[in-house]
């Protein structure tokens, strides 16, 4: 079946019979799907650059969250340092190692005493150290453990133990019933 543009070219003689109807076969058989039309180089291509630039855009924004992220907690772990931060004073030098040096900060012996017994612990903060206490220090250490410069009430590699481990252990130990105290 012709439309009427075609009708109109026959009888204008501008368009040759048998011209025509091979026109309207293609057209049937693309309808029909018969002859599936393969896509183009150029189309593939256009494809190919697409998925790769999308690719590469999806890498790019990754980067960019985890370097967000990065400042984000480097933010948090400054303002928890700034904010907790316990005003040190006195004239006895505390060293301590950081990393392949051994720095020094000056306190009291109040504050040696907390220091060395875990209630304070030492955090870089820029090119300083700051005191502050255990529980901002355990917030400080699940977010960025590389701030925290020393910390003797961590031990580093040991499991911590629960009180029933630690009575299940003590019941290898026999406690005669006789026993006076």
């Amino acid at each position: 079946m012709r439309n009427p543009l075609q009708e109109q070219l026959l009888k204008a003689g501008l368009v040759k019979k048998d011209k025509a109807a091979k026109i309207v076969r293609d057209q049937a058989k693309q309808r029909q799907g018969k002859a599936p039309a393969a896509p183009a180089e150029e189309q593939v291509d256009a494809r190919r650059l697409q998925a790769e630039r999308a690719e590469r855009d999806r890498a790019l924004a990754a980067e960019r969250n985890a370097e967000a992220r990065a400042r984000e907690i480097r933010a948090q772990v400054r303002q928890i340092v700034e904010t907790t931060r316990v005003k040190r004073e006195g004239d006895v030098a505390y060293r301590f190692p950081d990393g392949e040096k051994i720095a020094s900060i000056f306190v009291n012996e109040s504050l040696r005493g907390q220091l060395a017994s875990g209630a304070l612990v030492i955090a870089r903060l820029g090119d300083g150290y700051e005191l502050i206490p255990r529980l901002p220090a355990d917030k400080i250490h699940a977010r960025s453990p590389e701030t925290i410069v020393l910390d003797h009430g961590r031990k580093e590699g040991a499991a911590v133990q629960s009180e029933e481990e630690v009575d299940d252990y003590y019941k290898q130990f026999v406690v005669p019933d006789d026993l006076i105290w």
